[in-house]
């Protein structure tokens, strides 16, 4: 380790990362002159040339695709050491934790949380990060930048985890949309309506399109919005129909919520992930303490829903 300058690795992970040496100095703060001696270093020691020219620009070679991965990893681990305390005085800090959530679940938690914050730690400031966009990656690499992350179980989010709330999803549709008028809806009905979904980029398919899937059909979707926390505005004064979590449903106005029958249950079950290495962390122990009690704050969420419900016969 005594020929190793570990001083290079962000460096190095900016050169990996935007594979230009102009861009990366500008990242690092460095001169281009800085930026290309240190790149002449790092091909020195690893003897490679980590990027090639490819016409106009730059391309790893096979080891350095193959290196940085590692290097991510080297970086957040070293980060997740550093941050570790032996104490944490939640009242004195001024510490800024960054938590990854749906914007569902920013509505329904922030007011809670805000209140503890509030009482017990005035100097603190939790950011909220959207899921869709904290590049969660495979792996422990998306803690590189994030403290915990709250989201649904079932979609191999890593770390250690520990579930925090159960919802449900429910349909919901404008009070004079004729679907209503029926006496019994099916989800044949739900599907070829008009409809309304949120998504959450990438290939992530969301609970409700997984229960059409299970269900063999397949919904007709009218519009899209990024996640959930839009598409009862959305609903409201149109033809459209939308599955949202309950939680959602009961704080939405202008809207009317129709349940599922028992036996089509389309449940949500969130959870919190972090770092291993942060689970005795007391900063981080207090950060899931303060999201567990916020999410007590939850209580029974009470809804008002249309009596006619959505039923139809399971497929064998």
């Amino acid at each position: 380790m005594k020929d190793v300058d570990l001083n290079l690795l962000p460096s190095l992970q900016a050169l990996l990362e935007l594979r230009n040496v102009s861009r990366a100095a500008e990242r690092m703060h460095l001169s281009q002159p800085a930026m290309s001696a240190a790149l002449s270093r790092l091909r020195r020691h690893f003897n490679d040339e980590l990027l090639v020219r490819a016409g106009r620009g730059y391309e790893l070679t096979p080891f350095a695709q193959a290196l940085a991965p590692r290097v991510d990893q080297a970086l957040a681990d070293v980060q997740d050491a550093m941050q570790l305390r032996t104490d944490f005085d939640p009242a004195a800090s001024d510490r800024t934790f960054v938590l990854a959530a749906s914007d569902y679940v920013t509505g329904v938690l922030i007011r809670h949380l805000r209140a503890h914050i509030a009482a017990e730690a005035p100097g603190i400031a939790v950011d909220f990060v959207p899921t869709s966009r904290a590049r969660i990656k495979p792996g422990l690499e998306s803690f590189g930048n994030i403290d915990l992350i709250v989201g649904p179980m079932g979609f191999d989010l890593a770390g250690s985890t520990r579930q925090l709330f159960r919802d449900e999803f429910v349909v919901i549709m404008d009070a004079a949309n004729p679907l209503l008028g029926q006496r019994e809806l099916t989800v044949a009905d739900i599907a070829t309506a008009p409809q309304a979904v949120g998504e959450f980029g990438g290939s992530i398919i969301t609970p409700p399109m997984q229960f059409f899937q299970r269900m063999g059909q397949s919904p007709a979707v009218a519009a899209r919005v990024a996640g959930l926390q839009a598409l009862p505005s959305v609903v409201e004064g149109t033809d459209l129909v939308a599955l949202v979590p309950r939680m959602l449903a009961a704080r939405a106005q202008g809207v009317v919520a129709v349940e599922f029958a028992p036996n089509l249950e389309v449940p949500l079950v969130e959870s919190m992930y972090w770092h291993p290495l942060q689970t005795s962390d007391p900063a981080n122990l207090w950060l899931r303490s303060l999201v567990q009690r916020a999410v007590q704050g939850l209580g029974e969420t009470v809804l008002d829903a249309h009596p006619v419900r959505v039923g139809a016969t399971l497929p064998s």
